[in-house]
């Protein structure tokens, strides 16, 4: 199916649950790893960004994690796993017997810098740690998810701030910030995990929220069942607009273990302070809260910038999508994105996904 001048008919740009997602319905569908379609992953083992994850996170404290499709053929499901290990170490796990299983030869560590347009079809340029190498392919499927683009709202005073910053992506510890008063700010699963970490390691917690936080009577979000949240995600990304933030739409389920965090008094959010000082910040009302660190569970934006030679931005601020595919380059394909960002919706994505990309090859052969 690959003809000349290309390497390969299909590069699949990340190997988190999206892209392995759409690699094995590609297998399934008669693609050949490693010569068909090429994996390109930027992290140095497997699991994608839970890899990168904290060490206190475990399975059941976030967002459920659905299994990958065709993962009980391996006998392996996370609604079993070990609840007592680190989430991150469950997935990476769980992730290299499913490569290794299904042969899927990611190249790995491969951080994809750039693509770039060309006669029918793309160069992808990355470092894989040597040093910087390129693949031709005929067609796209970006799957980087957005662990690698953290964002921080801007906030008057905030680069005068002489104590720690730290974004969901650079936490590791809540030892870290022992006896030290630490300003969470967020209104998700994250911010919430930091709080009940902190909370008998920190010298004080000030939980902030530029929202009221809504708590659900559900003991686990089911993104999927949210058809709010999904409608919205679907409306922006097929729109070209930047994607909301999937809690802002569903709200945060009540686990056993949030409950007792809102019995006890740990979870009432403070309305945003106004502005950010040298040694603290700014209140409502105009009184300074001494804080010796922030920590941003503000939430992350899709990881594009290597995308920009392709110009699929909108003046909206984001990529028009629909049904997984680009609406201005019919050959490259989004997996994880928008509505699909949830594990099981990603599984779902990646079926129609690998479809697509059959169709299309077909189309041109």
């Amino acid at each position: 199916m690959t003809g000349q001048p290309f390497d390969t008919s299909v590069v699949i740009v990340g190997a988190g649950q999206a892209g392995l997602s759409v690699a094995f319905y590609l297998r399934r569908l008669g693609l050949d790893a490693g010569n068909d379609f090429v994996m390109l992953d930027r992290g140095p083992g497997t699991g994608g960004a839970w890899q990168f994850r904290w060490e206190a996170l475990r399975l059941g404290y976030a967002h459920r994690v659905n299994d990958l499709p065709g993962m009980d053929e391996l006998g392996l499901s996370f609604d079993t796993a070990d609840r007592q290990a680190p989430a991150k170490d469950v997935v990476a796990d769980y992730y290299a017997q499913y490569e290794q299983h299904y042969g899927l030869q990611v190249v790995r560590p491969a951080n994809v810098t750039r693509v770039d347009g060309m006669m029918d079809g793309f160069t992808v340029s990355f470092d894989d740690g040597v040093g910087a190498q390129q693949v031709s392919t005929r067609i796209l499927v970006n799957a980087t998810g957005t662990w690698g683009a953290p964002f921080i709202p801007w906030y008057p005073g905030l680069d005068t701030f002489q104590g720690r910053k730290v974004h969901t992506s650079d936490y590791r510890d809540a030892e870290d910030f022992r006896g030290q008063r630490v300003a969470v700010v967020g209104g998700g699963t994250s911010a919430i995990g930091f709080l009940m970490e902190l909370e008998k390691v920190a010298g004080e917690v000030t939980w902030f929220s530029r929202r009221p936080i809504e708590f659900l009577e559900e003991q686990e979000l089911n993104i999927e069942a949210g058809s709010s949240s999904v409608r919205q995600q679907d409306e922006a990304a097929r729109q070209g607009r930047a994607l909301p933030s999937i809690v802002s739409t569903t709200g945060v389920p009540r686990s056993r273990r949030i409950q007792a965090a809102i019995d006890r008094g740990l979870l009432v959010a403070q309305p945003m302070f106004t502005r950010v000082e040298p040694h603290g910040v700014q209140l409502p009302d105009g009184r300074s809260l001494p804080v010796d660190a922030i920590i941003w569970a503000t939430g992350f934006r899709p990881e594009l910038r290597h995308l920009a030679p392709l110009k699929l931005r909108e003046k909206a601020g984001g990529i028009t999508v629909g049904q997984g595919a680009s609406w201005r380059n019919s050959r490259v394909f989004f997996a994880g994105y928008g509505p699909a960002a949830s594990t099981i919706g990603a599984n779902r994505a990646g079926r129609t996904i690998a479809r697509q990309v059959i169709a299309t090859l077909s189309s041109l052969d």
